[in-house]
């Protein structure tokens, strides 16, 4: 056995005190109780608690998943979950060619985590708009630069360039990034997992019906 295997054999999981979870208790839809979690994990100050692991496909078939921050979430029986990317990027290019998601938070200070699968629509400009300006000025000088995942050859480039925007910013405050877009992933399908130290994990999934309204049921951990 590798030394690294070893050591991740030896490292714990689910430990301390978790909170009960009663799935018979739980809200008719999943936003409601994403929404009830999240507060929790905030309150339990669990670092980055609206972080969130996005994985798309685009036309090969082939995944791929980065972390983003959610920006909203939609109230049930709506249950949206909102983030925003530049369109030209490689995430957004994917969900151009297949507008489909799959999204997971994960707060291990609780051993809970979530997992959402849906249709993405973009919302209107106006609305990707509003979002980017909201954004601190740092995050829409970077925002501005427009050129996510393409090869850096001199970080001198890069730092001149955030500059450049920088500047930009500050002299115009009501600057859009043209290619700033809202996303709404629509939750077909929700999953709560609440661990156990014990392993006796809850986990409860929630369904969207033809008509909008939602299912839920147990399943083995």
């Amino acid at each position: 056995m590798s030394e690294l295997r070893a050591l991740l054999r030896r490292l714990e999981v689910f430990t301390g005190e978790l909170p009960e979870f009663d799935a018979a208790a739980a809200p008719a839809g999943p936003a409601a109780l994403f929404t009830a979690w999240l507060l929790e994990a905030v309150e339990a100050k669990v670092p980055e608690p609206h972080a969130m692991s996005l994985a798309t496909a685009g036309r090969d078939g082939n995944p791929a998943a980065r972390v983003l921050i959610v920006k909203d979430v939609l109230p049930d029986p709506d249950a949206g979950w909102r983030f925003a990317a530049e369109r030209t990027s490689p995430k957004g290019a994917a969900l151009a060619e297949r507008p489909y998601a799959a999204a997971t938070f994960y707060w291990p200070d609780l051993g809970r985590q979530v997992r959402l699968r849906g249709p993405v629509a973009a919302e209107s400009a106006e609305a990707g708009a509003a979002d980017f300006l909201d954004r601190g000025p740092g995050a829409r000088a970077e925002a501005l630069l427009g050129r996510q995942s393409r090869p850096l050859h001199d970080p001198a480039e890069r730092a001149a360039a955030l500059a450049g925007a920088r500047e930009r910013v500050a002299r115009e405050p009501d600057l859009v990034a043209p290619g700033w877009t809202l996303y709404t992933l629509r939750a077909e399908e929700a999953e709560f997992f609440q661990g156990a130290p014990d392993r006796d994990h809850i986990r409860l999934r929630y369904r969207r019906a033809q008509d909008g309204s939602w299912s839920k049921e147990r399943l083995w951990p």
